[in-house]
This record gives structure tokens, sequence and C-alpha cells, in this order.
């Protein structure tokens, strides 16, 4: 029997859920991996500033390492193309590890700013090549029927780890083992869940290379560009996922201070707090993927994730205001805020059926726009807030979204696309309709 065959049959409790069952231990081990990525999440910021470097420094900071980041992720889909995706695993999960060493060794230790620049620069280029190579494996052993709810689990996993448990993780490591013990509780836990991912999961498309043979490495890195102009659909996603998360990774730049200096919470709520709204988020993430099956991924997008963020970025901003030092009404307004941000989720099961020739090439354009997105909200931090301060920001993240929501518009499956999809369907050979068209 094929492998394509257990992942259409089967009747494990996996697959029930929407997980691809061969893939079931690379969904557990990316959650652990990306607890240990979130573990600096809601804190790194105010350490830095409390270490003495500047907030402008800090957002730089963030915003150099979105920048590889944002490579890293692109990087990921011809990679895993041109060496198979598990490959770029191992190589993602190595450069994590040795540069957070460096990261903490030589440069929060000693409070070198340079050193903490260069290595965490560096480090950026780690977890893309990690995540977003699971994810083309995910899409590359995955049947068109169930890409919605992979997709959902995959996000549901991601932001499990970066940043609800990590940060969970840190409100209770920091007053029992202080800060420094628990940044280095970060590496163990991602050498944990990258193991873990790499030597229980066996599926054989993973293993191997993706690309036909014969396929130069030129052609395969040129195709994962050119797609933005050969294919201008896939441009839009990437915009529509920049915009995505862009607030989430400018908010772990600016509301450390403002919750607890404006609105009166410790450091602990506050991580309480973010840990509350990426709750939510992966509780929606999942939702969304495969409710997205049923209504529409479009419609899921730009319904409840373009224009229900547009509201839920003000409120956010707000109504905490209103109610000074009232935990629970900002985390009611931080979980709407986390839960409109997951809508967006279904792009990542859109884009393959709008380009089903060319998938890793169109999941690298919308890896490169959730790398954008880790350097574009900090940078809009770096740029505006000498402007209007954070309710500029506030108001610049709104606008953003609402144009998300007109984007959408043209994010279709054209009928060529879909007689693909389902003569592919129809064979059951998901490994043929990932590679052909390269």
């Amino acid at each position: 029997m094929k492998q394509t065959d257990n992942l259409s049959e089967s009747t494990s409790i996996a697959d029930r859920l929407g997980i691809p069952a061969p893939l079931f231990w690379g969904f557990v081990g990316l959650l652990f991996f990306m607890i240990g990525d979130g573990v600096e999440a809601g804190y790194l910021a105010p350490y830095l500033e409390g270490q003495g470097i500047s907030s402008r420094d800090t957002a730089l900071l963030f915003t150099i390492y979105g920048v590889t980041v944002s490579l890293s992720s692109w990087a990921s889909g011809p990679l895993s193309d041109l060496w198979g995706p598990k490959r770029v695993m191992w190589i993602g999960l190595a450069i994590w590890g040795v540069f957070e060493v460096a990261f903490l060794t030589f440069g929060v230790a000693v409070n070198s700013y340079p050193i903490m620049l260069a290595a965490y620069t560096m480090r950026g280029f780690g977890y893309p090549l990690f995540t977003y190579g699971f994810l083309v494996w995910i899409a590359a052993a995955t049947p068109p029927r169930q890409l919605g709810s992979a997709a959902g689990w995959f996000w549901f996993a991601f932001s499990g780890g970066l940043p609800t448990l990590g940060s969970l993780f840190a409100s209770f490591s920091i007053p029992l083992i202080g800060e420094m013990a628990t940044f280095w509780s970060s590496l163990a836990l991602v050498m944990f869940g990258g193991l873990l991912a790499l030597l229980m999961t066996r599926e054989p498309i993973g293993s191997r290379r993706l690309a036909p043979a014969g396929t130069r490495p030129g052609t395969i890195f040129f195709s994962s560009i050119s797609i933005l102009w050969r294919e201008p659909k896939t441009f839009v996603a990437m915009i529509v996922r920049t915009i995505n998360t862009s607030s989430e990774y400018a908010f772990l730049v600016i509301m450390p201070a403002f919750f607890t200096k404006v609105i009166g919470f410790s450091l602990s709520q506050w991580l309480q707090l973010l840990s509350i709204i990426f709750l939510s988020n992966i509780l929606v993430n999942l939702v969304s993927g495969i409710t997205a099956d049923r209504l529409g991924h479009r419609t899921v997008v730009a319904l409840f994730g373009c224009v229900g963020a547009a509201i839920t970025v003000p409120l956010f901003y707000y109504v905490p205001q209103m109610f000074p030092g009232n935990f629970p009404i900002a985390a009611a307004m931080g979980a709407l805020y986390g839960a409109t941000i997951a809508a967006f989720v279904p792009l990542s099961g859109l884009v393959p059926q709008i380009c089903p020739k060319e998938k890793a090439a169109a999941l690298s354009a919308l890896g490169l726009g959730a790398g954008a997105s880790t350097w574009v909200g900090p940078a809009i931090v770096t740029w505006f807030e000498n402007w209007h301060g954070i309710e500029g920001i506030i108001w610049i993240f709104s606008g953003l979204y609402a144009a998300s929501a007109l984007l959408t518009l043209v994010l279709t499956v054209s009928p060529e696309a879909r007689r693909y999809i389902d003569t592919a369907a129809a064979r059951g050979d998901v490994a043929e309709e990932v590679t052909a068209g390269h």
C-alpha cells in the first residue's frame, strides 16, 4: 500500500482530528520547539531595557532579527525542494542551538550589545528553516481535503509555543530560577522538541528531494521568487500574511511597558496576559482551519481575520485604559485580539490550492510574508513611535488590517487550478501533485 493510501484511508484518531497520522510526532515536536523559542518572547525586551539597552536599540535588535527570519522563511521552500524538508529542519535546529549559546554566553551574560545583535540576527535563520520546512512537509504529504485542518494544527502547535506556553513557562520559571536560567531553559526545550520531531517522524516524502531529478538549484530558487510575478495572487497573499502577525511582533516590543507602567500590571501579570492572548490564538488557529474546510478559506480570512483584527487592535489598547489594573477586562480584550489574528490561518491551506503545481514555491512566498512580519512590526515601532506614540501605532495597524480585507478579494482559486486539484485527488497521488510543474 502506498504512503498516500495510508494518509487517505487511515482511521486513526490523529486522522479523525485532521492531523496526518504519519506526521503526528512532527506536530508534537514542533510544539515543544516553539515553547522553547517563545520563552523569551514576553520578557526579552524589558530585560534588555533593564540592563541599560535603550528601547530603540531593542527595537532594532528585533527588526534585524526579523530580516533574517524573513530570508530564512522564504529559503525554507526552495531548500526543501532541493534537499527535502527533513534535512532543512535539521539545519534549522543546529543553527538555533549554536547561535543561542553564543547569544547568551557572549552577549546577554556580559551585556555586549554588538554580540547580542550579531548572534540574535544569525539565530533568526534557525527557527524558520525548522518550522516552515515542516510546513512544506505537511503540504507535500497531506491530501487537499485535509490541508485546512493540517494547517490549523500546524499553527496550533506554532502559536501554542510562541508565545503562549513559552510565556506561561517564563511567568512561573522566572520567580523560581531567575531570568538567565530561564533563557537557558529555552535551549533545552528547543533541542528536545526538535529531536523529538526529527527522530520520531519517519514519513518518507519529507526525507527526499521534492523537486524532480535534474532540476538545477538556480531554477528552484528562481521559481520561488518568480512565482510572485508569475502568479500575482501569491504576492497578494504574501502581503496579507505580512500584515497578519506584524502587530504581534510590534506589541512584544511596546506592550510590556504599556501594561506594566500605564495599566499597572506586574511583569508576571503581563506574561500571563500574553499567554491568555495566545491561548485564544491557538484555539482559534485550529477552529479557523477546520471551519475554512467548510465555509471557505478566503471567507474566514477576510471576515474573521482582516475585519476582526481592524476592530480588536484598538479595543486591546483603549479598553484596558478605561479599567486600569483590571486583569479580567484586559484578558478579554487580548483574547479577542488573539482570536482574530488566528483567523488568518486558512491562508496556509488556500495558497497551495491557488498554485497546486508549485506548492513549495507558493508556501515560500507565504513564508516570506510570515518572516517579514517579524521585522515589519518592530520597524513600524522604530519609525513611528515618535509620531503619535503607541496610539498612533495602534491606528496604523488597524488601517493595515482594513486594507488587507480588500486584498483578500483577489485570492480566488482559478477553475484550472481547481481541475488540477480534483484530478490529483482522484489519483490519490499527493507526492506527484506537489512536485509537478517545477
